[in-house]
């Protein structure tokens, strides 16, 4: 009978023997990969938008009205708004999202701050027909806005911002004009107020306080009205260097109105609604 020869022990080699160069420039490399890629993923859900809609701007300028015609579809009487009023509008594209009226008064105006981080869109609603005797307070107001949305961290996406120049059906034109009274509107609002924005930037360029510019409790330490950088450069919402700025016009006639088919209602911004949101 032969003898039953030994078994052998199979050799186990340490496991840092199996880390080559290669493997470990290979190892180091999905891993970096792995890491951009989180890094980007969450980088994507936080600054994901939210789904509401500000309407924001001064007194008197309609804000409430386009709430309710947006929410209702009718135009009932108003009274300046002392605490935001929201709702659930659903867009013609069937998406669900918060429209929030944000008062107007000078001392309530920055609660449109607290709604940022949820904020997808913000309208400055403006009174087409007395933005020219009210262009300070106006200014002012928009000046706030713009400050805010420049001042957001970058972790936050920045809202969109529409300027709605309301009221566009109280201008007349003459016969003769192929202009139409909403472009009219634009128009007025959006020269008005460049040249407003334009005399802030300009006080605050030269080191001048802007106080006295605006009303009562205004900063003087606003920024966000960086636009252009050539010598000699006026502020131009086209050109301003914070985003894109949109403008549409509205009026004071319900859906319902008999008037509604032949003016605009609120039918442009309803459809940037559709597009922004």
């Amino acid at each position: 009978m032969d003898a039953e020869l030994p078994q052998e022990t199979p050799e186990v080699l340490p496991i840092t023997a199996t880390f080559t160069p290669q493997t470990l420039a290979l190892g180091s490399l999905v891993i970096a990969l792995l890491l951009v890629f989180l890094f980007f993923i969450s980088k994507k859900s936080t600054k994901s938008k939210g789904n509401t809609f500000l309407l924001v701007g001064p007194v008197d300028s309609g804000k409430t009205t386009i709430f309710c015609q947006l929410i209702s579809g009718q135009s009932p009487s108003t009274q300046t708004s002392m605490q935001p009023n929201s709702s659930i509008l659903t867009l013609s594209s069937n998406k669900t999202i918060q429209i929030t009226d944000i008062p107007g008064h000078p001392r309530l105006r920055n609660q449109f701050e607290e709604y940022l981080p949820t904020t997808r869109a913000i309208g400055f609603v403006v009174d087409a027909n007395t933005v020219s005797r009210n262009a300070l307070a106006v200014a002012e107001h928009l000046h706030m806005v713009l400050h805010a949305l420049t001042s957001l961290p970058p972790s936050q996406a920045q809202p969109a911002l529409v300027i709605i120049a309301h009221k566009a059906d109280l201008f007349k034109t003459s016969s003769a004009s192929n202009t139409s009274p909403s472009t009219l509107a634009i128009n007025r609002v959006k020269s008005v107020l460049e040249r407003e924005l334009e005399k802030r930037r300009a006080f605050q360029v030269g080191g001048v306080n802007i106080e006295g510019l605006g009303e009562e409790g205004e900063r003087s330490d606003m920024g966000g009205l960086e636009c252009g950088e050539k010598e000699g450069s006026t502020f131009k919402f086209d050109e301003w260097e914070g985003g894109e700025i949109s403008f549409v016009a509205t009026s004071t006639s319900p859906k319902s109105s008999e008037k509604a088919s032949s003016e605009p209602g609120i039918g442009p911004l309803e459809e940037w609604l559709d597009d922004n949101m």
